[in-house]
């Protein structure tokens, strides 16, 4: 009985041997069960400033290089219409026909009041001519000498001022032709034949549009023209690229460049902006005016600036920009910038960087302000061109 004890002592005793072992094995495992979790991975890009040529682009609207709006210098009924609506004509060319009748009659009364006056001026220049020698020999008096010059003078006035009728009878009939004063593409008609038109009359006939080449007017506003005057440190657009690249409104590319022509010297008191035109090529008549266009100008010169990947630029709550920075105790900062233009993949930051600073590119879904980061990869080329690295 005594044995059985011993053996069952001796049992639990190897039990708790067992037992205490195990929990010392726990115990050895609990440190690294409860270890923190190893530090997210981001990559990073060196902020460097680089020479960058600056650009903006603006909305605008495409005008034609010249309008004429046709109008009748005579008045009459419209016989023809000699011309289909939205075609191209040339100047010169004739389009509306006014009746002539009335015209054609008044010169011809002109054509005989000349010949009239021309009759009479060859009787007064014979009798002045003859008078002239007639007064030598005393055969004539003086005061009939200066009578016969004094009818001559009036009679050559008389052809001059018939002259005049003429002319002007032959301009007006000629204005009965309603000509293209310029080239381009024609409007509809506003009239029809038979309708009745007045000289220099407010209501137009038709309105012809020059269309190639054509302006485009964007408008940037003086707020923004003082920010690109500080950043560019331009004047009056003098530092933009005369060179104008567009977009069309399906935001795809248009083929022909166009060349800067001018920026306003005023500020529009309604909308306070300014008005920037360029002159664009436009062969295939594509451009219409009216049209929605965007125009990019780019700056003549370059200026140092430091561009990140657009991906690293994030917004706030209130919508401001801000990137996040890796500082040198591999912590995170979320810090506000300003930006700029965009370059490429790339975008200007104005303010809130400087030279050296850690921009986190990647595993932002993993981090937050004030934590502790691993930087995996911190590449040393310029920030466009690590973010073309990483996007290939």
């Amino acid at each position: 009985m005594k044995n059985k004890r011993l053996s069952r002592f001796a049992c639990l005793v190897a039990a708790c041997a067992l037992l205490a072992a195990g929990c010392e094995r726990q115990e050895q495992a609990a440190p690294g069960a409860g270890a923190e979790r190893p530090a997210p991975e981001v990559t990073v890009v060196i902020a460097t400033s680089k020479p960058t040529r600056m650009n903006m682009e603006l909305p605008g609207r495409a005008s034609a290089f010249r309008i004429a709006e046709v109008r009748p210098q005579v008045g009459g009924i419209i016989l023809k219409r000699l011309f289909n609506e939205g075609g191209k004509v040339k100047a010169g060319q004739l389009l509306y026909q006014i009746d002539p009748a009335l015209y054609q009659a008044t010169l011809a009364s002109a054509e005989a009041v000349q010949a009239q006056a021309e009759a009479a001026l060859h009787s007064a220049k014979l009798r002045a001519e003859r008078y002239r020698t007639l007064v030598k020999t005393k055969a004539v008096s003086d005061q009939e000498w200066v009578d016969a010059d004094a009818a001559l003078k009036q009679a050559q006035a008389g052809v001059a001022a018939a002259k005049a009728a003429v002319k002007t009878a032959k301009i007006n009939l000629d204005y009965t032709q309603v000509k293209a004063p310029i080239s381009g593409r024609i409007g509809k008609s506003m009239v029809t034949e038979g309708a009745l038109v007045t000289g220099q009359q407010a209501a137009v006939l038709a309105t012809i549009q020059q269309l190639d080449p054509l302006y485009v007017d964007v408008t940037q506003s003086s707020v923004e023209l003082l920010k690109l005057e500080k950043a560019l440190g331009m004047k009056n657009g003098e530092q933009l690229n005369r060179e104008v690249e567009l977009l069309l409104e399906d935001n795809s590319p248009y083929d022909h460049r166009g060349t800067l022509e001018f920026s306003d010297v005023t500020v529009e008191p309604s909308t306070g902006s300014v008005t920037i035109r360029a002159t664009v090529p436009n062969p295939d008549q594509l451009l219409l005016p009216g049209m929605y266009l965007r125009a990019r100008l780019a700056s003549s010169q370059e200026m140092d600036a430091i561009a990140v990947p657009q991906q690293s630029v994030m917004r706030d709550p209130r919508g401001k920009p801000l990137v996040m920075v890796v500082n040198a105790q591999s912590l995170v900062e979320s810090r506000p910038v300003s930006v700029g233009q965009s370059v490429g993949d790339t975008i200007v930051i104005t303010n809130g960087l400087k030279d050296g600073d850690q921009v986190v590119t990647s595993g932002f879904q993993r981090i937050a302000a004030g934590g502790s980061v691993n930087i995996v990869t911190v590449p040393t080329k310029t920030a466009e061109a690590a973010h073309s690295a990483q996007t290939e």
